[in-house]
């Protein structure tokens, strides 16, 4: 199991001036996260989700995470 905040601050070191919001789908396991990162400009959106990916990259491999349904935004 993790916690929102372990998500928030897994993804806020790969993405230091990130903002990350998390929502409970179904459990624990189950999640929504939405990032919003100046880090994202100019890239495609599946090189944004990759980057999210691979800083939760063990938590899904153990399936701490088993869904995620991501969002990737930059700020305005």
């Amino acid at each position: 199991m993790i916690t929102k905040s372990e998500v928030i601050s897994l993804i806020s070191k790969k993405l230091p001036n990130c903002q990350v919001f998390v929502e409970n789908l179904k459990g624990n396991d189950h999640l929504q996260v939405t990032v919003i990162a100046s880090e994202f400009s100019g890239l495609s959106l599946v090189k944004q989700h990759q980057l999210v990916y691979s800083a939760l990259k063990e938590e899904l491999a153990s399936e701490a995470i088993h869904a995620l349904a991501l969002k990737t935004e930059t700020p305005n």
